[in-house]
This record gives structure tokens, C-alpha cells and sequence, in this order.
């Protein structure tokens, strides 16, 4: 008999009962029959399209709806849900359990097994009684490689996360893709596939805003998220917010264009400043607020800004997306002439030193027999790599499938919920996914212009000088403050013989950089806080 357990936050299911022990917010549903008990956490998108289907009023909510489609069509339904969402359907009669997570990674789904019970939550951290503490290390090289955990593994050997789009069915244990990131491409002109965009976007960016309530918008001035805010303002009936951050005066920021387009959509702008203090002194709760670590400076001043942003609204828009679906200058590295001709073992070593992270490093970080372990350890890269897709597209569907959907939509979102807000990301809908892949690349990058697809599609929308500009990027400074403010702090955390990280890195190599010593490219500080990050990361975990 199979005793499938959602773990603390969603309840546990029998055979012929279910017990709610977490958040009354996520109430399960059975189906109108009775065969088919839903619990998630489920947003869709697109319910005026769903409704008609089943006959069923406006009031249901979206667990109610997948309980009627479900019963209706089972796993065919999929392919109709537009939205955010992971869930579990238990099937009564023949006690079996389907895992399912939504096409783009927008919602997470972990499960572990001790014997013939699975423990299965939406949170990592609330399968720690359920699982060892022993190190996926794997996940580890793969973590100091680019800064996240990609693919089904955690940075937890017994624990592994359901991939977008996938369903998983318990205790068969029979996994399949509803959702495959296939390239599909159209020959009509730019200018129609730029109209077919915009359209799309109309569609969409709708959709993803509140009824009847204001909404906010995560504002750095680039494209992306100058789109969304001023399509977020031409179809709000209410007042849109918009938050943007800068590093101080004497740090370079985008403000003025981030202004400028807050002056352009009439938004109400808010601009916070974050020291290297606050930057230091919240990232161990940051860090609490993820499920496998992220080394991206960026982590904290999405929980500041989830902070500010929670002042005015409930729901919070962002341009995440725009780069992976669109062809932005994250490609560069890899576009260059020199790897584009490169071996597949040359490609993927070409595509781990492009994150500009640990990946050269490793034999020294790495204690020996910890680097024997992992070295010749394949790469959930290599397939995507090696597909026969244009080139370009090869990376838009490695920045997708994995720096979309285990780095930027779970950072995101984590840290927004952390401040009882719901972060919903337009860009990364699975239409524009979809889409994204059957635009021919020089559609995506014309010549010197990235992203010219999405210009010519909303060039009408923002002023010039956004559709125009080249994307800079919020750059922290961690660079200077490590070594103005942090070193001290950094050295007692890291050097410490009991440090968390001590029995798999070489404390040395970490010592050379904490004095910045042969750091020619000023790259030492991006290392030294994805270090710092997984150190605090780890600390959190031990905690009762």
C-alpha cells in the first residue's frame, strides 16, 4: 500500500482519509465523482477559457477547476493550463499519486523516499526530518559551476525535484514530459512574427494582472521590464507600482531610465537604496527563504525590494524572461567564433567558464578526493549542448530549461513570497516559451541588436532611448565591498575550521582570494559570495 505524504505544508493522504496539517489557504478538492483528491498551490492564468468546458461558475477556484479537468480528461487536461502552479493528484480507487509542476518552473515540486512512503512538499526545507544530510555532490560542482543546483537534483543526495512541464507517477515511479522545449521554426517575415508578438504579449501580460486591485512591477529601466510595466499600465484599472533599487551615489545605476519610464506609464514610483550592510546582514535570511542555494547577489535586494513592494500590493509583475527567450547578451560568451567551432567536451567546458564563476577552479576548490568524485560525473548540460537546434537557440533553451527555471523563477518567487506577495513572471508563459522557439535567430539577434524581435514589438510602447539602449545590468558591487567591508567578516565565516563548506573546499585557494591575491579580472567577489551564500545556506539548514 502506498502512504504518500505532503509533507507539513499540504497534508497527508491515505488510503481513505486526508488530513490537512499545514496552510488552510491550499485546501484539497475532490473531483465531482469522488475518484480524484487535487492539493496545490495552482494560479491559471487563463481561466475565462477553462470555464466554458466544464460548466461551473466563476466563484470555483483554480483547485476546482483542475478537479472537474482532471476527472473529465486526466492527464490530457495539461495542455490546456496556462499559469503558475505544482501539484498532486491521488487517485483513489487504485491509490496512486501524479506529481505535477507547471511547463516554465514557476512553482517547485520536491519528493524523497524512505522505504515505501514518499515524502513529497513544494519547499525543500520541509522535507528535512525525511531525508539524510548527506551532500548531492554533483549538485555541489554544479552549484560552484554556475551559481544554482540545475536539473532533478538537490544539493541533498536523497531529494530530487520534479522538472517543468514533467509528471510523475507514484509508485510506478513512470515519468514523462507534457511540456518539451522543441525548436519549431516559422519563415514569416520579422515584421509579422514582431506583430505576432505583440499580440501575444496583449494577451498575456493581461492575464497575469489582479482583478480589480493595484499591481506592482519590478522596474530596472532595461527592456524587459519596461514592457511589462507599461503594458501593466495600459491594462490596469487601478494604480501600478513600480520599484526600482542603486547601490549609492557613488555606484553606477540605472535610475534615470528606470525613471524615465515610470514618468512615461504614470506609475508611482518607489527607489530604494541598499548599503553593504543591509546587504551583509540579510543574506542569512535570504538564503532561509531558498530552497537549494543561489549564489546571485541579486537574492538579497529581491527580498528588500518584496519588502517594500508588500507596502502597497499583493501581486508583483517582473521582466524575467526577456534574456532566455529572446536572445539576450547572456548569450556572448558563447557566441564568440572560437567556441561556436568547438568539440562538445570544449562546448560544455566553454559553457560552465562562461558563468564566470568557480568552473575553471574546480581542481584546486575542490578537496581531492571530493574532485575525483564528481570530475567524470556527466553534465545535465551535454543533451541541450549537443541537440541539433540552431545554435543560438541551444542556449536560449539551456537558459529556459534550467537558469529559468532552478535559478531566476525560484529565486523570484521565493523571495517575493517571503514577503506574502505572489510574484508572477509574463516573459516566462509557456505561449512565450512556445513562441520564442519558432522565431529564427537572426530574428532574435540581428547582427549587433539583441532582443530586436521584442524592440520591434514594443518599440511603440516606450520612449527611444529604452527600445535603443543596450542592456547594462544591475551590477552589485560586491567587488569593492567584499574587500572595503566584508573581508573580515567573510574570513571568520569561511576560514573557520568548523565552517560547513570546510570538509568539501579548500580553505586555502579561499584564503588567496579573501586578500584578493592574482584577481587581474576583478572576479574574485562574484566567487567569494556564491561561497559565502552556500556557507550561510548550509548554517540555515542545521537550524531547528
Amino acid at each position: 500500500m502506498l502512504h504518500p505524504s505532503w509533507c507539513a505544508v499540504w497534508g497527508r493522504i491515505d488510503r481513505d482519509r486526508f488530513a490537512l496539517l499545514g496552510s488552510s489557504s491550499l485546501q484539497p478538492v475532490w473531483s465531482p465523482q469522488g475518484r480524484f483528491l487535487v492539493v496545490g498551490d495552482i494560479w491559471f492564468s487563463d481561466r475565462a477559457s477553462l470555464l466554458p468546458e466544464i460548466a461551473i461558475t466563476k466563484n470555483k477556484s483554480d483547485s476546482e477547476i483542475l478537479a472537474y479537468l482532471w476527472e473529465k480528461e486526466g492527464e490530457n487536461c495539461l495542455t490546456k493550463l496556462e499559469g503558475i502552479f505544482s501539484f498532486i493528484i491521488w487517485e483513489k480507487e487504485r491509490d496512486r499519486l501524479w506529481l505535477v509542476r507547471d511547463a516554465s518552473g514557476g512553482r517547485t515540486l520536491y519528493y524523497t523516499q524512505q522505504n515505501s512512503t514518499y515524502y513529497i512538499a513544494p519547499r525543500l526545507a520541509t522535507l528535512q526530518p525525511w531525508h539524510s544530510q548527506t551532500l548531492n555532490l554533483v549538485a555541489l560542482r554544479d552549484y560552484l559551476c554556475t551559481a544554482f543546483v540545475p536539473g532533478e537534483q538537490t544539493l541533498w543526495q536523497d531529494v530530487r525535484e520534479l522538472s517543468p512541464g514533467t509528471i510523475l507517477l507514484l509508485p510506478e515511479s513512470e515519468r514523462k514530459s507534457y511540456f518539451d522545449l522543441k525548436e519549431n521554426i516559422s519563415s514569416a517575415s520579422r515584421e509579422d512574427r514582431a506583430r505576432e508578438l505583440r499580440s501575444l504579449l496583449n494577451q498575456i501580460v493581461p492575464e497575469y494582472l489582479p482583478v480589480n486591485e493595484s499591481v506592482g512591477v519590478y522596474l530596472s529601466g532595461g527592456l524587459d521590464s519596461s514592457c511589462i510595466a507599461a503594458l501593466a499600465a495600459q491594462y490596469c484599472d487601478r494604480q501600478v507600482f513600480t520599484y526600482s533599487i542603486h547601490f549609492g551615489a557613488d555606484c553606477q545605476n540605472e535610475l534615470e531610465f528606470s525613471s524615465l519610464v515610470a514618468n512615461h506609464c504614470q506609475t508611482e514610483h518607489r527607489i530604494l537604496e541598499i548599503t553593504p550592510q543591509q546587504m551583509w546582514e540579510k543574506l542569512p535570511i535570504a538564503m532561509a527563504n531558498l530552497d537549494d542555494p543561489i549564489g546571485d547577489p541579486l537574492t538579497v535586494p529581491n527580498y528588500l525590494l518584496g519588502q517594500l513592494a508588500r507596502e502597497d500590493v499583493r501581486v508583483i509583475l517582473n521582466g524575467e524572461g526577456g534574456d532566455p527567450c529572446f536572445g539576450g547578451p547572456k548569450n556572448q560568451p558563447m557566441l564568440l567564433n572560437r567556441l561556436y567551432n568547438s568539440t562538445q567536451t570544449d562546448l560544455l567546458s566553454a559553457y560552465l567558464n562562461s558563468y564566470q564563476k568557480c568552473a575553471e577552479h574546480l581542481p584546486q576548490l575542490l578537496k581531492p578526493d571530493i574532485f575525483q568524485a564528481v570530475v567524470n560525473k556527466p553534465s545535465v548540460f551535454t543533451t541541450y549542448l549537443a541537440s541539433d537546434a540552431a545554435y543560438l537557440n541551444r542556449l536560449m533553451t539551456l537558459n529556459i530549461r534550467f537558469k529559468g527555471a532552478d535559478h531566476i523563477l525560484t529565486k523570484v518567487n521565493n523571495l517575493t513570497r517571503s514577503a506574502l506577495l505572489e510574484g508572477r513572471s509574463p516573459l516566462f508563459d509557456r505561449r512565450i516559451i512556445e513562441f520564442s522557439l519558432s522565431i529564427p535567430p537572426e530574428y532574435k539577434l540581428a547582427g549587433a541588436v539583441e532582443k530586436a524581435i521584442l524592440k520591434e514589438a514594443v518599440k511603440d510602447l516606450l520612449p527611444p532611448a529604452i527600445v535603443q539602449r543596450p542592456k547594462s545590468g544591475m551590477m552589485v558591487p560586491v567587488q569593492r565591498w567584499f574587500y572595503q567591508y566584508w573581508q573580515r567578516s567573510a574570513k571568520k565565516l569561511l576560514l573557520d575550521r568548523h565552517a560547513a563548506i570546510a570538509p568539501y573546499l579548500n580553505q586555502k585557494l579561499m584564503r588567496e582570494w579573501l586578500n584578493y591575491r592574482g584577481d587581474i579580472w576583478r572576479r574574485y567577489g562574484v566567487k567569494l559570495w556564491l561561497l559565502v551564500s552556500l556557507e550561510l545556506w548550509l548554517r540555515e539548514q542545521k537550524k531547528p
